[in-house]
C-alpha cells in the first residue's frame, strides 16, 4: 500500500498523519524533509500519528528514528500515537518503545502535551 501522509498544526504541536506502510520508500526523504521545515519554523513537539500505518519496515524504523534525532538534536521531542498491535509489538521488539513517548491517540497526546 503507497504511503501518503498529511500535516497540521496548532499552538501546541505539528502532526504527521501518515497512512500506508511505512518502509522507507522515496516517501521518506519527504517524511524526514517535515520534520526539517517544522524545526526551522520553531516546533519542539512533533506528533506522528501511526494509527493508520499498518506495517513498519526496518527502514520505516530508521525514519522514525532520524525524525526523533533530528527533533531532539533541536531541543524538541517526537511522539508516536495509536499504534496498530502490529506496530506496537514491533516497537517493543526493537525496544524503541523505551526510546519513544507512546500515545494511544492524538486527542491523547494533546491533552497531555504542556
Amino acid at each position: 500500500m503507497k504511503l501518503t501522509y498529511s500535516t497540521q498544526k496548532d499552538e501546541k504541536a505539528h502532526y504527521l498523519f501518515i497512512q500506508g506502510d511505512l518502509i522507507g520508500d522515496e516517501v521518506g526523504p519527504k517524511l524526514v524533509e517535515v520534520v526539517s521545515d517544522a524545526i526551522q519554523e520553531g516546533a519542539k513537539t512533533f506528533v506522528i500519528d501511526l494509527s493508520e500505518v499498518r506495517y513498519i519496515s526496518s527502514s520505516g524504523i530508521g525514519l522514525l528514528i532520524t525524525m526523533l534525532t533530528k527533533m531532539r538534536n533541536a531541543g524538541g521531542e517526537v511522539y508516536l500515537t495509536s499504534p496498530s498491535e502490529h506496530v506496537k509489538k514491533l516497537l517493543i521488539i526493537t525496544k524503541l518503545n523505551n526510546i519513544f513517548t507512546v500515545f494511544d491517540s492524538v486527542l491523547d497526546a494533546k491533552a497531555k502535551l504542556v
